[in-house]
């Protein structure tokens, strides 16, 4: 197998507007994200940014998408690898995890997490 570089977004915190209940797209919550992505350097050494994933643009993409409300984690996180492939479109792999920090269930506590894991 061709070498490959994770480059990671860990621990993303954003306040956002996302869920299926008006009362959600009223006050909002906390959400948590995580990115992963997987691609092969076009290089031996790769010795600058051209050579690599920008996390500055991923950090642009996701927090684009954070701002935009959307009923389910499981659209939100598809919506956002799909903008990442598409700036990046070398990247053979992408991991993203979407958190709810305080879901709307009664005597819940913890958090609910949306995976999503595309191959390309």
């Amino acid at each position: 197998m061709a070498d490959l570089i994770t480059v990671e977004l860990t621990d993303l915190h954003f306040f956002a507007y996302h869920g299926l209940y008006p009362e959600e797209r009223k006050t909002g919550n906390e959400f948590l994200v995580n990115l992963a992505v997987d691609y092969q350097p076009g290089a031996d050494i790769v010795n600058d940014i051209t050579g690599s994933i920008n996390y500055a643009t991923l950090f642009e993409i996701i927090k684009k998408q954070m701002q935009q409300p959307s009923d389910l984690l499981e659209t939100l996180s598809m919506t956002i690898a799909a903008e990442v492939h598409s700036s990046f479109p070398q990247i053979k792999k992408i991991q993203i995890s979407i958190s709810k920090m305080h879901p709307p269930i009664a005597s819940f506590e913890g958090k609910v997490t949306v995976t999503y894991l595309k191959e390309y």
